[in-house]
């Protein structure tokens, strides 16, 4: 269904900008992920390369400018635009929150100058981050295609990193590996983070594969 309305409106005016803006502000979330990420677990400083702060600002007015397009184009043309329509205002907010988590992931690098070391779990993070970079990848493919092959991909790999951030976050907080408290209580902060980070990635990609009263859930086979 998705695809078909992307396609439409790639023909008309608006509608193509309000699509080519939220791809864009995907793409700033993407920079904003990467740079947060290499801050926190790359560097022994808190000094980041690009202004997070002010590229969230500028992923929230985005969102707001988003919004009144879609509402704009919904009301000048067909009611039959407007699951795609919705769909898309249900997308920017995804956007937008992801900017929030990367900001906060930025937060922690400031409060956390030293290098964030995941010790005994040092692997499944490296691989949490890597899988997540992957999803950032995806999504900036699929969306502008409406590729639902792809989205899939997003959509079921969500689990496995559900999964990895619990289980890490129970030994944290059953006090396994040896941490010291601001290790500990940073590392479980950043877990979160990156499970939001992953959720909006899996929202975007469900809104895809699935009818719009399914996005946000697991595409469920057979369903009109």
């Amino acid at each position: 269904m998705f695809k078909r309305f992307i396609q439409i409106w790639k023909k008309k005016d608006l509608a193509s900008q309000t699509l080519e803006k939220s791809l864009m502000t995907l793409e700033m979330d993407y920079q904003m992920y990467k740079e947060s990420v290499r801050c926190l677990r790359r560097c022994n400083d808190s000094e980041l390369r690009i202004d997070i702060y002010k590229t969230d600002k500028q992923i929230n007015k985005s969102e707001r400018d988003i919004r009144k397009q879609v509402l704009t184009h919904l009301l000048m043309f067909d009611k039959a635009e407007i699951p795609a329509g919705l769909a898309l205002a249900s997308i920017v907010i995804d956007i937008e929150r992801i900017g929030d988590y990367t900001k906060n992931i930025a937060d922690l690098a400031r409060l956390h100058p030293a290098r964030l070391n995941g010790g005994k779990h040092e692997n499944d993070l490296q691989n949490i981050e890597k899988q997540i970079d992957e999803f950032f990848r995806l999504t900036l493919e699929a969306f502008p295609k409406s590729d639902i092959e792809l989205a899939r991909q997003v959509v079921k790999g969500y689990r496995n990193i559900s999964k990895k951030c619990a289980l890490i976050s129970i030994s944290l907080i059953k006090g396994e590996g040896e941490f010291n408290v601001s290790d500990a209580v940073t590392l479980g902060l950043y877990l979160r983070f990156l499970k939001r980070v992953a959720a909006h990635l899996f929202n975007i990609c469900t809104s895809i594969v699935n009818p719009f009263h399914r996005i946000g859930f697991s595409e469920k086979k057979n369903e009109v």
